[in-house]
């Protein structure tokens, strides 16, 4: 059974940082695409970035490009995604997922990020 615990989620203010770690269990992920969305309160799941199995040509959306690092650790099976300069409109539940998002993606658990002053 595919398990992904996320953490590292919390409340920052504005220009602030957190850096978000996905435990990954139940499947081969060295061996697969993982990526990060995320749901704002209201709105729909948004792609926020993805990284291949080896850890290269990682892609983001433009809403966070150059503020986020996506990495991945595949001796520990620990995906993470690194936020920097955070904006309000960051607020969100964050989740990794498995592979690509896609019309029936339907994330569970995800960890809280809160961008305010």
């Amino acid at each position: 059974e595919v398990q992904l615990v996320e953490s590292g989620g919390g409340s920052v203010q504005p220009g602030g940082s957190l850096r978000l770690s996905c435990a990954a269990s139940g499947f081969a992920f060295s061996f697969n695409l993982m990526s990060w969305v995320r749901q704002a309160p209201g709105k729909g799941l948004e792609w926020v970035s993805s990284i291949n199995s080896i850890g290269s040509r990682p892609t983001y959306a433009d809403s966070v490009k150059g503020r986020f690092t996506i990495s991945r650790d595949n001796a520990k099976n620990m995906l993470y995604l690194q936020m920097n300069s955070l904006k309000p409109e960051d607020t969100a539940l964050y989740y990794c997922i498995l592979g690509v998002i896609g019309p029936l993606t339907k994330p569970q658990g995800g960890t809280q990020v809160t961008v305010s002053s």
